[in-house]
């Protein structure tokens, strides 16, 4: 059960991960676009980073130190 948890965590922060990577790649090009006069979907990121991309980078965190602190917790209890 605790094997299927963590896997299910990691699972979830990996995809979290790439959701996070993809907002940061279309938040550069946009932002090149808006430099060059080119509508690339600046403002549309714009209107996402409260609801969507704040808090995935916030999950990305807490996720990062719960899995940290799991495996810490794991080794200690296994010795």
């Amino acid at each position: 059960m605790k094997d299927r948890l963590i896997n299910w965590l990691n699972t979830a922060l990996m995809i979290n991960l790439f959701l996070v990577l993809l907002s940061f790649a279309w938040f550069a090009i946009a932002l090149v676009g808006r430099s060059a006069h080119i509508a690339l979907g600046f403002d549309l990121w714009y209107r996402l980073w409260e609801p969507l991309f704040m808090p995935a980078i916030g999950i990305l965190m807490a996720g990062a130190i719960v899995s940290g602190l799991l495996g810490w917790v794991s080794r200690r209890l296994s010795t």
